[in-house]
């Protein structure tokens, strides 16, 4: 019989820890309860959240403070980008001819004040699933007029006449989409359909074909991107006609996800927010646990109400006030105040 040293389970290194500054604490009280009955409401609709499937750390925050993001069209999507912790899949089922009903009469059963409705990618639809994203934006705001909505959508394989057709005269008071990484980080970070510049050209007919509604991005940081790139990055979509910009640190889902690059100091997003600014966006959140639909409500109403006290938990928020904010605070389409 063979001697020699025992055999040992091979063990994969440690993950590093998170720095200190991402504890968060779970909300208590009436916010609580209005979480709570989210999640219940949630479950009850068989409804797929970004919140969930994209396991955002803030979504005790949002849904406690009236905030959802709800996923359509699937629950997996066509593309593969290495950053991201929704499912991919070849062959995506049939769209759900009965959603727009049943995602309209689950968000009238709870208690948000604003609704975002994003979107996984549909390449196997000849509008990228535009047609379907219309109808259930139609039926929210038909059946909770109260409600806002922030739309955040995909690229649609850079098909600007069914961007159109979504967006003409479509209740929305935000139209979202996000940029992801800076240029040069495309091919590492993102499916290889998908491009800054083709991001741009989505984000910049938005703003040409709906003036009134507020055009909004986001960018990841920890991923490999310089600093000097962020700024330039941020530039870049400010000339597209971005109002709206939120930055917040990459977390990889799993070890098969890209890998985090480093973790920038809180001190970083608080320049990066005043950089903004200095840019002429009317509002950012930056911060470590930032994602892109990080309280939009907030945000919406932080940009259009003169009277908000700048009170956001969890992110440095900068807002524009003065002429070019006010002009986005009217009556939007949908008839609704934010």
């Amino acid at each position: 019989m063979a001697t020699g040293r025992p055999l040992t389970m091979a063990t994969d290194p440690p993950r590093p820890r998170l720095p200190a500054w991402f504890r968060t604490t779970l909300p208590s009280g009436e916010a609580m309860e209005a979480f709570r009955a989210t999640k219940a409401a949630v479950k009850d609709n068989a409804l797929h959240t970004v919140c969930e499937e994209a396991r955002c750390p803030n979504v005790h925050d949002c849904w406690s403070s009236g905030d959802a993001t709800f996923m359509i069209a699937g629950q997996e999507c066509t593309r593969g980008c290495r950053f991201c912790a929704v499912g991919t899949i070849k062959r995506a089922p049939p769209l759900d001819p009965d959603e727009p009903h049943h995602l309209a009469e689950a968000v009238a059963s709870m208690p948000l004040r604003h609704a975002v409705i994003t979107v996984v990618n549909r390449d196997d639809l000849v509008d990228s699933g535009a047609a379907h994203y219309r109808a259930c934006i139609d039926a929210v705001a038909e059946r909770c007029p109260d409600v806002t909505l922030e739309l955040l959508c995909s690229d649609l394989a850079g098909d600007l006449a069914a961007l159109g057709a979504l967006l003409d005269d479509a209740p929305l008071r935000v139209f979202a989409h996000n940029v992801e990484c800076v240029p040069r980080l495309d091919r590492t970070v993102r499916d290889h359909r998908a491009s800054f510049e083709q991001s741009l050209s989505i984000l910049r007919e938005a703003r040409r074909l709906r003036p009134d509604l507020l055009i909004k991005t986001s960018i990841m940081v920890g991923l490999g991107e310089r600093d000097e790139e962020i700024a330039e990055a941020m530039a870049l979509v400010r000339e597209a006609g971005v109002d709206l910009i939120t930055l917040g640190q990459y977390l990889a889902p799993s070890e098969k996800h890209l890998p985090v690059d480093r973790y920038p100091e809180p001190e970083a997003f608080e320049n990066w927010a005043d950089d903004a600014i200095e840019l002429g966006f009317l509002g950012v959140a930056s911060g470590p646990l930032v994602r892109s639909s990080f309280k939009a409500g907030l945000l919406l109403r932080a940009c259009t109400d003169a009277a908000w006290n700048g009170d956001m938990p969890g992110a440095t928020v900068r807002v524009q006030r003065g002429a070019a904010a006010d002009r986005h605070a009217h009556r939007s389409t949908s008839g609704g105040e934010a």
